[in-house]
This record gives structure tokens, C-alpha cells and sequence, in this order.
């Protein structure tokens, strides 16, 4: 079958393509086809994949194509990339390092769910090792750049799966959000980026992904395309540790509804002491605040007192990474810094771990008290623009953490406090640089947040590809 001439299979979002395929314009395999090439013709400038699928994409598309299960499902013949943390059959499960050799026996639930709403995985893609740090840099995996400029940083974990939607390699990868992981990469690359609610996507075959702080999600280059996965991915298991109710409607749904008039605060006041945010940083939160006032929101500035994070999140970060460092089948092959993480984590035991948990639900309830009034919060996704690369040079544990600072200044309060947040595009810095804004709620109503995003979309077109990606197949 060949494709319909009139189709920019490089630039379809994941809704317009599925739609296709299960109409019949394009087959499966052709879309993964043109998927795979992608890969190959930038991948090699940007390192953003860390494993090509390709033959088993191919026979994925086929049997999509003869009426195999997901041929008429939401996600149908979409290709999907997802990061180097989650479990696809076959394939190994490196969190970024070379600590594991034994291919997983079963897809993680995430991907599962993703197959069988029609999705073809044709990549895996790059994170630092462990996701410890907010810059895609790894030993074993190389330095991923940004699209938009090649010497600046992807920003993290999930820098390699925002890479590969930005360059239009796929139009969603699978990312995760233990501290900012999916809103800061999606803030540096000019991409939408949801954290959900606590425990509203399964973790499995884990029970949990960085104690309470770690949730699993995507980066796509549209709102609605963010509100249709998360509707395939929604929803948690027997296994997972953390649930959350279901959601009030399908978020395709919500992103497609206006929202009303709401009560919106804004803020650059960082959620961590000593935050300096960037001029450009600043004004591209205040226009964006300006343009929910013209929407019809009530909005104002404000001066939050943020809950201080850093008792509940420090010891499950440190104590996540111990534990991960003693389930890999070759610890001794870790990087230098991840051991190191490790030997500082020692006093993090389950313990001290249960406590910071339990400082967190303070945390969460303070977070509430002191936001009461307001529907939604806006503030910067990070404090700087997206940083050169090389962050990670020669640095030791500690030190990459204090570097790390101004990228989660925004992000890591709220995988504490288990709320959801979404990073959006609010322009370009002068020198071209993709600029995010985060918003969040202290209600676990994700559809809320999609709802005002979408409203920004419609209002404020974004680009959806940077040049010289903007030419595809």
C-alpha cells in the first residue's frame, strides 16, 4: 500500500495519523517505514535514540495491517519511542547505563497499553544513567542534543524521548517525572509535557517508581495528542503501589472543551530558596499570564509560600537510586558518579525513606492550604533557558546536584506533593531557544490543566518543528 501523496507523515500528529490508518490512507508499515527513516537521517546528529527497532516495528505494522489487535484503536499504526527506564519485551532495560545485559521477558504495563490501543514502538530512547540528573548525559549512551540548537541541552531525564518528538523522529515517546524528568525536557525542546496525579498511570511491573515521587507519562508536540495518550494510559493495577480515581471525562475530551472562567495565580518565585530566574525566563511567563487575562481568566500575580520540599524529596531520590544500583545484574559497570550516588545514599534506609514519604503528605497538605483560591498556578518550567551542554563535565555526585538546582527549581515540589503539572510552549528566547511555562493545580484533575493548555495552543500556535527538521518524509 502506498501512502496518500497529501499526507506529511513527518509532521502528523499522532490523532491525524491514526485517523489515517484506520481509514485507510496509510498503511501501518508505511508509516513506521517513514518513521525508521527519520531515525536514520537524524538520529546521528542528535542522539536521541539508543535502540532502533526496526525489523520488529516492521512486523509489529504487518500485523496491524492484516487486523491484529490495535488496528482500529485510538493509537493505530502511531509510532512510538519510549525511554531507555521502561521494560519492552526483547529488548533491555538499561536505565541509561550498562549495568543490565538480559533482554525483559514482557512489556512494562505503559507499553503494553500503548500496543494494544495500536501503537508500534520503533525506538528506545536515551536518559542519563538512573534519570539522576535533569541533562541527557551518560557514559554509556553519549550526550543527546537539542534540536532546536545542537550545542544546548535537552534537559532531563527524559531528553532523549523529547528529542526524538521534537526532531519529528515520532510524534510520541514515553517519558518519566521523578523531579521534573518529563516537564523540563519538554520546556527545553518546545514540546508538551504532562505529570500526572500520583499513581494515575501504572508503574507495573514496579510498584513504584522512585518511592512517591516517580509518575509516567509523554511528550508529544500538541495538547490533544497528550490528552489521547493519556486516556490510552490512564488507570492502575493490582501491582502498582499508588492509585488515583478515575478521571471525571476522557482528557480528549476535556483538552477539546473550553474551561470556563478560572481563578489563575502567577508566579516566578521559585519553589527553592535562591532561585534566580532568567529575564527571558520572567517575561515569558508574565505574557503568558497576560494571555489567560484575554481569555477571559481571572488572573494575578502572586507571591506563594512554597512548603520546602527538600526533607521528603532528598532522601527517596537517594534512597531510589541505592535500590536501583542493587538490582541491576552488573553494578561494577555503573558510571563512577551513579556509585558514588549510591555510597552517599547509604544512610537513606527504608526507614528514613518511610519518613520522607510521610513529610511529604505534609508537604502535599500544605501545598493545598497555601494555594486555596486559586484553580490553576502558573510559573516557569525551569529558571534558566535550556543550558550548553557538557553540564555533567567531569563532575561528581554532589556537585552535578547542585548544578541541577535551577532545572527543578519549578518541578520537584510537586512530585512530592503528587500533584500534576504540565509544561507548554510560551516562545522562543532571542537566541531561538524554546521557552516553557508550567501549569499546575492542587486538584487532581489533569483535564483542567489540558483544558487551559489547549486554550494556549489555539491562541498562541507554537511551532511544532524546528528547523532543519521541518522538511520530513
Amino acid at each position: 500500500m502506498t501512502a496518500d501523496p497529501t499526507l506529511d507523515l513527518g509532521r502528523l500528529s499522532a490523532i491525524d495519523t491514526a485517523a489515517a490508518v484506520r481509514a485507510g490512507r496509510v498503511s501501518a508499515r508505511v508509516v513506521a517505514e517513514a518513521a525508521l527513516a527519520r531515525i536514520a537521517e537524524r538520529n546521528p546528529g542528535l542522539n536521541a535514540v539508543s535502540v532502533v527497532r526496526a525489523d520488529a516495528a516492521l512486523a509489529d505494522a504487518d500485523a496491524l495491517d492484516a487486523g491484529g489487535p490495535g488496528h482500529d484503536g485510538p493509537l493505530a499504526g502511531v509510532p512510538v519511542a519510549i525511554k531507555e527506564e521502561l521494560d519492552v519485551a526483547g529488548m533491555v532495560t538499561t536505565f541509561g547505563g550498562r549495568g543490565n545485559t538480559t533482554p525483559a521477558p514482557a512489556d512494562c504495563e505503559s507499553v503494553r497499553r500503548l500496543r494494544a490501543a495500536g501503537a508500534v514502538v520503533v525506538a528506545k530512547t536515551a536518559m542519563p544513567e538512573f534519570g539522576q540528573f535533569p541533562f541527557t548525559e551518560s557514559a554509556a549512551l553519549g550526550i543527546t542534543r537539542n534540536p532546536w540548537d545542537t550545542s544546548r541541552s535537552t534537559g532531563g531525564s527524559s531528553g532523549g524521548s523529547a528529542a526524538a518528538v521534537a526532531s519529528g523522529m515520532v510524534p510520541v515517546a514515553m517519558g518519566g517525572d521523578g523531579g521534573g524528568s518529563i516537564r523540563i525536557p519538554a520546556s527545553c525542546c518546545g514540546l508538551v509535557g504532562l505529570k500526572p496525579t500520583r499513581g494515575r498511570v501504572s508503574t507495573g511491573p514496579y510498584a513504584a517508581l522512585w518511592g512517591a515521587l516517580g509518575t509516567l507519562g509523554v511528550l508529544t508536540r500538541t495538547v490533544t495528542d497528550t490528552a489521547l495518550v493519556h486516556d490510552v494510559l490512564a488507570g492502575s493495577t493490582s501491582a502498582d503501589r499508588w492509585s488515583a480515581p478515575a478521571p471525571a471525562r476522557p482528557y480528549l475530551e476535556a483538552a477539546r472543551t473550553e474551561p470556563g472562567p478560572l481563578r489563575i495565580g502567577w508566579t516566578t518565585t521559585g519553589m527553592l530558596p535562591g532561585t534566580r530566574v532568567d529575564p527571558q525566563v520572567a517575561a515569558a511567563t508574565e505574557a503568558t499570564a497576560a494571555a489567560l487575562a484575554e481569555l477571559g481568566h481571572h488572573v494575578e500575580r502572586i507571591e506563594p509560600r512554597w512548603p520546602t520540599p527538600t526533607l521528603a524529596f532528598l532522601p527517596q531520590f537517594f534512597g531510589a537510586i541505592r535500590e536501583e544500583v542493587g538490582l541491576v545484574e552488573h553494578p561494577d559497570r555503573l558510571e563512577w558518579r551513579t556509585r558514588s550516588t549510591a555510597r552517599l545514599g547509604g544512610w537513606a534506609r527504608p526507614g528514613v525513606v518511610a519518613a520522607a514519604e510521610r513529610s511529604g503528605e505534609r508537604v502535599s497538605a500544605a501545598l493545598v492550604e497555601r494555594l486555596a483560591g486559586w484553580d490553576v498556578v502558573l510559573t516557569p518550567t525551569i529558571a534558566p533557558v535550556p543550558p550548553p551542554l557538557g553540564r555533567l563535565d567531569g563532575v561528581g555526585s554532589l556537585h552535578a546536584q547542585v548544578r541541577s538546582l535551577p532545572m527543578i527549581a519549578f518541578a520537584s515540589l510537586l512530585n512530592v506533593t503528587g500533584h500534576p503539572a504540565v509544561s507548554v510552549p510560551a516562545g522562543l528566547s532571542r537566541e531561538g531557544w524554546p521557552i516553557g511555562v508550567q501549569l499546575l493545580t492542587t486538584a487532581s484533575d489533569e483535564g483542567l490543566l489540558l483544558a487551559v493548555a489547549a486554550q494556549l495552543e489555539r491562541t498562541r500556535p507554537w511551532p511544532l518543528l524546528p528547523a532543519p527538521w521541518g522538511a520530513t518524509a
